[in-house]
């Protein structure tokens, strides 16, 4: 109790009205997820060539992507909208960590050997470990989100299978596993798209569009 909660009033006093920050999160949070999540897809379809140019997905994935993620998760917080900002904050996590691993890789940064047998052997150790440890934590999620509308738990489930898809590509090199994994990825990147443009058009006075019931009641 406060010294404030102990002073007398008068009649003519009224509480002051709380300002109470307002806005949907996933206005922002969305579309910055989107940016990185079709460079990945261009990526692994091949159409950036990373071979020649192997630092082109950090802008997007880094910064974009990554950066305005964890805006979007504070600006959740900052709602009270909890479980939205540590959805927004595991994606922001993911694309900062994927950016700075690219990031890494290319500078030399990790200790990795110039020798190029064994630097490629090492650089797949370690994409392999950051794959595995992500397909983990989303896997969770997806899990820990089945109260969700179905097309939060669909877009959840399609990362997954889009980064199981990439780990065999990594661990195994075969291209298909690659393309696949594109394809998952621009099928997760609509279904975010769909979500966006629900939430959109109800921020401009719309109607809510179908998001399907949820797997848990």
């Amino acid at each position: 109790m406060s010294v404030r909660d102990v002073r007398p009033r008068t009649q003519n006093e009224t509480p002051a009205a709380a300002t109470v920050p307002g806005g949907n999160p996933a206005l922002l949070g969305l579309p910055a997820l989107l940016s990185g999540g079709v460079t990945l897809g261009l990526w692994l379809v091949g159409y950036l060539d990373t071979a020649t140019l192997p630092g082109g997905m950090i802008p997007a994935v880094t910064v974009s992507s990554g950066l305005f993620l964890l805006v979007a998760c504070i600006w959740g917080v900052r709602v009270g909208q909890g479980a939205l900002a540590g959805i927004f904050g595991t994606f922001s996590a993911f694309w900062l960590s994927f950016g700075f691993l690219v990031l890494g890789a290319i500078n030399g940064w990790f200790g990795i050997s110039t020798a190029p047998s064994l630097r490629t052997e090492q650089l797949q150790n370690v994409a392999a470990t950051f794959v595995l440890s992500w397909l983990i934590v989303f896997a969770t999620l997806t899990v820990a989100t089945l109260r969700l509308p179905l097309a939060y738990t669909s877009g959840f489930a399609v990362v997954c299978t889009t980064l199981a898809l990439v780990l065999g590509f990594v661990v195994n090199g075969n291209e298909l596993f690659a393309t696949l994994g594109g394809i998952t990825t621009f099928v997760f990147c609509a279904i975010y798209a769909y979500i966006f443009v629900d939430a959109m058009t109800q921020e401009l006075g719309g109607d809510a569009m179908p998001m399907g019931d949820p797997i848990q009641q």
